[in-house]
């Protein structure tokens, strides 16, 4: 059946759900994020921030992107290192065996840079993993750059000297943020790794089938 039969929620719905659950709990952080941050201001003397300018401020700049970089580099050493490393039994992994192995292609168009070849295709064909670096590197360089405006907050309010960006990112705050975010996220997909071994989710495609055997590797 070709997917133009189906409703637009139908073939869209995971990426639609997922889209409102991250705005809901992003508008929850931002809301949140705020009040602290005024009372933290009213404690100081200052003045409360309004909203738009708490969402250029440091705190927001390094609470959100603090963890969207670990998101990214979660996802982007995920995919990496899937081509490479095997783990017996887990859904998540490719099979041991590699003639087990098989790349279903639905008929279709092919992509353009697959027609293309050389460099496009090349570059498209490492485009996941390259993706997930830039986003990474672009969460990074604003987390960075808000962690270090709220630590110059924090200073000021304690009369204390400003610091420069390198100073900061030579400091251990700034990788305390980061290392909090990066284990846990690999936590989480080693647990996932790990688990799927066992354990089973009926219909979900990061499980095994439910008869098959703890060491059948791959989905």
């Amino acid at each position: 059946m070709s997917s133009a039969t189906y409703s637009f929620w139908k073939r869209n719905g995971l990426s639609l759900v997922l889209t409102g659950l991250f705005l809901v709990f992003l508008l929850g952080q931002v809301l949140t994020g705020w009040s602290v941050d005024n009372e933290e201001r009213l404690r100081a003397g200052h003045a409360p921030l309004a909203l738009a300018a708490y969402l250029h401020s440091g705190h927001f700049l390094s609470a959100t992107f603090e963890n969207w970089e670990s998101e990214f580099l979660q996802m982007g050493m995920y995919v990496l290192l899937t081509v490479w490393l095997r783990q017996l039994g887990s859904a998540e992994s490719r099979p041991l065996d590699p003639a087990q192995e098989e790349e279903k292609i639905e008929p279709g168009p092919t992509p353009w840079p697959v027609r293309a070849g050389g460099v496009a295709r090349r570059l498209y064909a490492h485009s996941l993993a390259l993706a997930f670096m830039l986003l990474f590197l672009g969460s990074f360089a604003l987390h960075a750059r808000g962690s270090w405006m709220h630590e110059n907050e924090t200073r000021a309010d304690d009369g204390e000297p400003p610091v420069t960006l390198v100073e900061h990112m030579r400091g251990p705050q700034f990788w305390f943020e980061s290392f909090q975010n990066w284990q846990s996220e690999f936590v989480a997909v080693l647990s996932i790794v790990v688990l799927s071994i066992w354990l089973r989710q009926d219909k979900s495609p990061e499980s095994k089938p439910v008869a098959a055997p703890h060491r059948q590797t791959g989905g």
